[in-house]
């Protein structure tokens, strides 16, 4: 009987190990099947990991592959653009070219510059430039007579109604040269060398007062007594520092002239006047020498005339319409 209840005993006992074996082996399957599982997933993702790489390493190689085409393609713009602007130049050039054809077409379309006619009509105009040269630089109102007297001739040699007004237009300008005399450089030289002269007579004492005392009269011979002057230069010695002072100033006043210096000129008046009262007690002479140069300082330095120079223009005016109507009409042709 005990043998029976032992054997009842153990037979629980094995079920409950066979049980637990079971379990114990379905549980190393499942872990294994687990461990399997995410070994696959961890195969799978590094699959996944080392081709998105490999993706993307493509991709920058695409990128900088563009990069590469975009500079090469940058570059060609670049050269495109400096041969654009080499045949824009280019085309620019020729149609300076082209202008300067048509230019040269017309003047030898023009009838007024061929042969005789065209070398007189360049004659007066280097004639008149000449005239108005001298006139302008030096104020050669001879030299500039004979130059208008000279373009006067060879205007006259052209057979051309068309020039009517053009020799009307240079009889005016002559005649206004003509009536300026020797010009004023000349009359203010020859002014200054009369008042130069005119210093030689002016008084060095000053002329008698009826109305002094009487003391004063009787003691004129000996002593000549008169108001104290601050301007009055009193001695030799002083008076011929003066008068070369004075030389000088007109010396400066001519050359002043000669480089047709308006304000110089005016200038060395100013000076040499007030020289003068400090050199020659007050007189008539004196006031007038005064009142010469200030007429000397007013006087203008250049002749002022509004015709003199539209000859030129004239003439320049004249052959410019003729050259243009002759381009116009080239295209036409």
């Amino acid at each position: 009987m005990d043998a029976a209840v032992d054997d009842t005993a153990a037979k629980p006992t094995s079920r409950r190990i066979v049980f637990w074996t079971i379990g114990l082996v379905l549980l190393a399957l499942a872990a294994w099947r687990g461990w399997a599982w995410w070994q696959h997933g961890e195969d799978s993702r590094r699959d996944r990991l080392a081709a998105a790489e490999q993706r993307i390493a493509a991709l920058e190689e695409r990128n900088e592959a563009l990069r590469r085409d975009l500079r090469a393609q940058a570059q060609r713009i670049q050269d495109a653009a400096a041969t654009n602007r080499l045949l824009r130049d280019e085309v620019l050039g020729l149609g300076q070219r082209g202008a300067l054809l048509e230019e040269s077409v017309a003047k030898l379309a023009d009838t007024s510059r061929h042969g005789a006619q065209a070398l007189r009509l360049d004659e007066v105009e280097l004639l008149l430039s000449q005239a108005a040269q001298r006139l302008d630089i030096a104020d050669d109102l001879d030299g500039a007579r004979r130059a208008y007297a000279l373009a006067a001739g060879a205007l006259d040699g052209i057979d051309d109604p068309r020039l009517l007004n053009l020799r009307q237009t240079l009889a005016q300008e002559r005649e206004a040269v003509e009536a300026l005399g020797a010009g004023p450089h000349a009359a203010l030289a020859a002014r200054l060398d009369l008042f130069e002269q005119s210093l030689a007579k002016l008084p060095h004492s000053a002329p008698a007062d009826p109305e002094r005392p009487t003391w004063q009269r009787v003691l004129a011979p000996l002593v000549d007594v008169r108001p104290a002057q601050g301007e009055t230069v009193l001695g030799s010695d002083e008076r011929a520092s003066g008068e070369t002072a004075l030389k000088i100033e007109l010396g400066l006043a001519r050359a002043a002239l000669e480089r047709d210096d308006d304000a110089a000129f005016d200038a060395a008046l100013a000076r040499a006047e007030a020289w003068l009262p400090k050199l020659w007690p007050p007189s008539p002479a004196l006031a007038k020498g005064r009142g010469e140069l200030k007429a000397m300082r007013a006087a203008p330095l250049r002749s002022s005339a509004p015709v003199l120079g539209s000859t030129l223009q004239q003439l320049r005016a004249l052959r410019g319409a003729r050259t243009g109507v002759a381009t116009a009409s080239v295209p036409e042709a």
